[in-house]
């Protein structure tokens, strides 16, 4: 089975663009699916979600972008530009894409789409789509971009569909996992929701006021055995340094410590380790709190902080594993000042106010929220593993590296 090196443009049979109505459009201003750039994934595939929509005269108006089963799509300019997805239509629904879409089509006696899409995914040819862009006020990609993109295709049809069948196959397991992160995070935002403001009792049941004593608090209702404590009662603070800017300051710094800031809290999200049980809070607003990322971790180990972290040690009596998580739950909005740099300085963080169970009730909340954290955190790892996975397959199965010739030979024995 021969394999062939050509552009991918010799390949196509279709490439074409689609367009919107003079005002563009909305999720509402339509019946007919029109996909635009924000519809194409960052690491390849198309997400259907709040998909803006185009009058079904208009469609009908249409000459070219109007989508079929197995489009392959790609980013034809904007931020994403070059950014490939595949297009999933087995109900035969119209939809069409908007003019900041390419829509391609290969010769079905050359290559499959499925094959047109993996090879397009690759790192291989995201590079040469790269190379392909022009442009500075606008950049973006012509039409003939293709003549430009090379790479390697089998002659075979059914090596073609058995190559994209292996990576398909990682896909799936990728798009499940996706599912489950999704779930989790649903699932632990809920039991922050619950835990964090009524709280379990001694029984291990989640309080309300139907079953309940709960009491007023400046901070609103709570459970009668809480308290209202400042953050200042529940840790030491710690302060940070910053680190020389001279490199060869910097050499006589101890060199096998890491050393974290502003941009390291977010690296380091998620890993729970309890050997020293300190807890890092981000301070800087415009790297930490304008993302939307927790603000707070457990780390072990000696580190290094910079001036851009606060480092809380708790106190006797409060569990790391409560403080941490109700660190993440807490709305910081209020508490940064500053306009051109937002900070969270230590004297706003000092005097945030908290609902506080026992130590007891502190240690089973934490336990049961750490243990969500723990299995997101698994989750997200299992996905860049599969991730990886598909990169290393990608890289062997389109280049011919490793073929997928024992594995149709293997199904013909079994037919």
């Amino acid at each position: 089975m021969n394999w062939q090196h050509s552009d991918i443009a010799s390949v196509v049979s279709v490439l074409e663009s689609g367009s919107r109505p003079k005002g563009g459009a909305t999720v509402e201003s339509g019946e007919i699916p029109s996909l635009g750039g924000e519809n194409i994934l960052k690491h390849g595939g198309v997400t259907l979600e709040e998909v803006k929509r185009v009058p079904r005269k208009f469609f009908d108006r249409m000459t070219k972008g109007h989508l079929k089963n197995a489009d392959v799509l790609i980013n034809k300019d904007g931020a994403q530009t070059g950014k490939v997805g595949f297009y999933k239509n087995n109900n035969g629904a119209n939809a069409c894409i908007n003019e900041h879409l390419f829509l391609i089509r290969g010769d079905a006696e050359k290559i499959t789409q499925s094959y047109l899409y993996y090879s397009l995914l690759s790192q291989a040819c995201q590079n040469q789509i790269e190379a392909q862009i022009s442009g500075s006020a606008q950049p973006g990609l012509k039409s003939d971009f293709l003549k430009g993109v090379f790479t390697r295709i089998p002659e075979s049809i059914p090596e073609q569909s058995k190559i994209a069948e292996v990576l398909s196959k990682v896909d799936q397991a990728i798009e499940q996992t996706e599912s489950l992160i999704a779930k989790q995070q649903r699932i632990k935002t809920g039991l922050m929701q619950d835990l964090l403001t009524r709280g379990i009792d001694e029984h291990g049941n989640l309080r309300s006021e139907e079953t309940h004593e709960f009491k007023d608090s400046p901070l609103g209702r709570i459970p009668v055995e809480w308290e209202v404590k400042r953050l200042e009662e529940c840790v030491d603070f710690w302060d940070g340094k910053r680190v020389p800017l001279k490199q060869a300051d910097r050499d006589k710094m101890e060199g096998d410590i890491p050393y974290y800031g502003a941009s390291g809290i977010i690296d380091f999200i998620n890993r729970f380790l309890f050997d020293e049980e300190l807890i890092l809070v981000g301070e800087d607003g415009e790297n930490v709190i304008s993302r939307n990322l927790p603000l707070a971790f457990k780390v072990s180990g000696k580190i290094w902080v910079n001036n851009h972290a606060h480092v809380l040690k708790p106190k006797i009596g409060f569990d790391i594993g409560f403080l941490t998580e109700r660190l993440e739950f807490y709305d910081y909005t209020l508490l940064v000042s500053g306009s051109a740099q937002p900070k969270l300085n230590q004297r706003n963080l000092r005097q945030m106010e908290f609902p506080m169970p026992s130590s007891n009730e502190q240690e089973c909340i934490g336990a049961i929220l750490c243990a969500n954290t723990e299995r997101y955190s698994f989750l997200k790892d299992y996905q860049n593993k599969l991730r990886s996975l598909k990169t290393a397959l990608m890289q062997d199965l389109l280049t011919g590296k490793k073929r997928v010739t024992p594995l149709m030979e293997n199904m013909e024995v079994c037919s």
